[in-house]
């Protein structure tokens, strides 16, 4: 027998992660049943690929519908957090896309509201969660393919489009930063394959190398960091070349003390094609793991979340802990010189 449909509503469709979200949470039984978008022409998209949710004109109107149960966004960077409190405060579980959080005082109430009302706090950490490559690596950990996990290294090129970003893409105090924003999936990364529930930032560096008509924007981040189950380093940026076949070449290693795994997330670039590539090394061969088959089981476990009110799609501690690595991180990065600059 088929679980009753998790009814859906959307609020802020702003960065178009929201279809992805959409989509996969379609896909594992939920139904949309409203959104709020204040943008006329954001608005329009959207109803066009889900038109059978109505338009509400305010935020409320799905807030304050009681048979909304689950409440996701990809608003504006700022705007994520509170509404999440809203909604948590308003009985409906919560799903964010990533960066959740762009200031600590935001995270920290989130946190408290969480507590008080049990309600989920979902963070859409899409790179893992919804990548069959990396959701077959973490399989491959769990079952100790390569040992206990010492240390990760992410890397996270993104292609710019300066001319397709809104204002807010381009004012820090909006997206928080490149570590903030981009930097989530990698702090994710670090804490799940090491198995780290605390952690410190060792350093951290932040710069705008090469977009000097765009001040706010941070084109290029790093951080490394130590938990109580492993190290890491990351390195964030907006310097895909329009030559690549994929928005970012990004890519995960893995290394344990039996062995170490390779992440090719997008692409295999001038190897094998489409995305999602696993190279696992271990004391007896090098080979390659075919991820074509792998399943994604996150939606359908956070919708059993959101019936059930167990917590199987990701702990609501890490979820938090990693937003906070990110907004941490961007607090005490140093601020590189522009390399432009560096040449006059």
């Amino acid at each position: 027998m088929q679980p009753a449909p998790v009814r859906l509503g959307v609020v802020g469709v702003n960065h178009d992660h929201i279809f992805g979200m959409s989509d996969a949470l379609l896909g594992a039984g939920a139904q949309l049943v409203g959104f709020f978008a204040p943008e006329d022409d954001l608005a329009q998209a959207f109803s066009q690929r889900y038109p059978s949710a109505r338009r509400a004109s305010t935020e409320s109107q799905v807030l304050d519908d009681n048979s909304i149960q689950l409440v996701a966004t990809a608003g504006i960077p700022d705007e994520r957090g509170p509404l999440g409190i809203r909604a948590m405060q308003h009985g409906k579980d919560f799903m964010s896309d990533k960066p959740a959080f762009t200031s600590l005082d935001v995270l920290e109430k989130a946190r408290q509201v969480q507590r008080e009302t049990a309600r989920i706090y979902a963070i859409d950490y899409s790179e893992r969660t919804r990548n069959r490559a990396m959701v077959k690596a973490a399989e491959l950990v769990a079952d100790g393919a390569i040992g206990r996990v010492l240390q990760t290294i992410g890397l996270g090129p993104h292609r710019l489009n300066a001319h397709t970003r809104p204002d807010w893409f381009f004012q820090r105090a909006r997206y928080g930063g490149i570590i903030t924003d981009i930097g989530a999936h990698q702090a994710d990364h670090f804490l799940h394959f090491t198995g780290s529930t605390s952690f410190e930032v060792v350093a951290s560096q932040v710069g705008n190398l090469a977009h000097p008509e765009t001040p706010e924007l941070e084109d290029f981040g790093e951080a490394l960091v130590r938990g109580n189950g492993g190290t890491g380093y990351f390195r964030v940026d907006w310097f895909t070349p329009d030559g690549l076949d994929s928005w970012g070449d990004g890519r995960v290693t893995i290394m344990g003390t039996g062995g170490f795994i390779e992440v090719r997330k997008n692409i295999d670039i001038a190897g094998r094609r489409g995305p999602g590539h696993v190279f696992l090394v271990d004391q007896r061969s090098t080979r390659y793991v075919d991820c074509s088959n792998v399943e994604m089981p996150y939606a359908h476990q956070l919708l059993n979340d959101v019936r059930h009110r167990t917590e199987t799609s990701m702990p609501q501690a890490h979820a938090f802990l990693a937003a906070e690595l990110t907004l941490r991180a961007e607090l005490q990065a140093n601020q590189l010189a522009s390399q432009v600059a560096l040449r006059v």
